[in-house]
């Protein structure tokens, strides 16, 4: 899967068609402000590029997740007005549509001359039509470009097969993927198919469950894994240690004794928390101040609960990634949002800025956290898809990716 054998928006020629462009604009928003832009700068070059080469650009995106159909907080209008600001030379254009595909988006592209920019609403306004992949719906889509084109820049989406990332396929005659795609693939995919060794991967987060697959496939690849976060102290309590009021999965402790017996067997390094931070309960609200101590990981006390990895562990994660040639990381290692308890997560992001591997942020909570700790530019990658990161990890086939014309 390393590398991408697929038609991209540089092999083909837009010039007077127009062009529909699955983008991910689900940007957090706060009272109708966007509190973040990332996802819409990330699509920019594919969009500068198809405007430079004169296609008729089409956008469409979902935002959240609207639960009883259109409604305003959902709306993509904030997005398609902070376009308009980031490209001042481009005609952008907003087609408020509740169908997403009604009169006025068809007004809208209709009026459209080469290079200019319409922006759909949101395309969960159209509910399970959208989610579920429905034919109508997806056909809809390329029947307002008329068929012509179509690329998909969404990796956040591209492993959900909904009518705007995988069905409407079915009904265009040309299909390429974005500069977007292109990278997150080949940074993900290199590194895990690929990559300069040493390899390494550090895995966190809640739940060992969210991640069974991408542990084993990772054993697999990896020259050393790390574990931290609340999923490690499933496997502390599989090594047969007391874990007090911790986080534990007890439905995966077989699971991750497999996992260790695994490792062994292969030859690979699995490293898990020495020491641990522990408080009496979790801070609530989340960013409160808290009383906490760093035990040894074998010594937490039955009423205490561990939220983040010791100053031990700290160093002993940090040392594994020095040495690294390849690190990717899902997951923070505790409760970042806690000033108090966001030491681990802090010290692996600085081992991370200071190597001169390449370093890949899988999404989600972990691209949270370095971009909130302001370590981003110090990362070679970071990814834009949690799910769709952890599912490229696993070693899945994305849909979004997989209905894109082969090379």
């Amino acid at each position: 899967m390393a590398g991408l054998n697929k038609v991209t928006v540089d092999d083909i020629n837009v010039k007077g068609k127009k062009v529909l462009v699955r983008v991910d604009f689900n940007v957090p928003l706060k009272d109708g402000v966007i509190t973040n832009d990332n996802r819409i700068t990330a699509a920019l070059p594919t969009i500068k590029k198809l405007v430079a080469d004169g296609g008729k650009v089409v956008l469409c995106s979902h935002l959240g997740k609207p639960k009883n159909g259109p409604e305003a907080k959902f709306s993509l209008a904030p997005a398609a007005a902070r376009l308009a600001e980031l490209l001042p030379e481009t005609k952008v254009t907003f087609a408020a549509d509740d169908t997403v595909v009604g009169d006025n988006a068809k007004k809208a592209v209709a009026e459209m001359a080469d290079g200019d920019i319409v922006v759909l609403e949101n395309t969960r306004f159209r509910g399970a039509e959208e989610t579920k992949n429905g034919e109508g719906f997806a056909k809809e889509l390329a029947d307002l470009v008329d068929g012509e084109v179509f690329v998909m820049d969404a990796f956040g989406s591209a492993h959900r097969a909904h009518a705007s990332t995988a069905g409407v396929t079915k009904f265009v005659k040309e299909t390429a993927v974005g500069y977007l795609m292109q990278k997150e693939i080949n940074y993900l995919g290199n590194a895990v198919e690929t990559p300069v060794r040493p390899f390494v991967a550090i895995l966190g987060g809640a739940k060992v469950a969210d991640k069974l697959n991408v542990i084993s496939n990772l054993l697999e690849k990896c020259d050393t894994l790390i574990i931290g976060g609340g999923m490690a102290y499933t496997f502390l309590k599989a090594q047969g240690k007391e874990v007090g009021l911790s986080l534990v999965d007890d439905t995966k402790i077989d699971y991750c004794k497999e996992m260790m017996e695994k490792a062994e067997k292969l030859g690979k390094k699995l490293l898990l928390p020495i020491d641990t931070t522990v408080a009496a309960g979790f801070p609530d609200p989340i960013d409160a101040p808290i009383d906490v101590e760093v035990v040894d990981s074998d010594k937490i006390p039955a009423d205490k609960e561990g939220l983040d990895i010791g100053t031990k562990t700290q160093e002993l994660f940090g040392e594994a990634v020095k040495s690294a040639k390849t690190v990717v990381w899902n997951g923070p290692m505790g409760v970042f949002e806690n000033p108090t308890l966001a030491a681990g997560t802090i010290a692996v992001a600085k081992a991370l800025a200071e190597t001169d591997a390449t370093t890949i942020i899988g999404g989600g909570d972990s691209a949270a956290a370095v971009i909130q700790l302001g370590f981003a530019d110090k990362m070679s990658h970071i990814s834009t898809g949690g799910g769709a990161s952890l599912e490229y990890l696993e070693g899945k086939v994305l849909p979004g990716i997989d209905v894109i014309a082969d090379k």
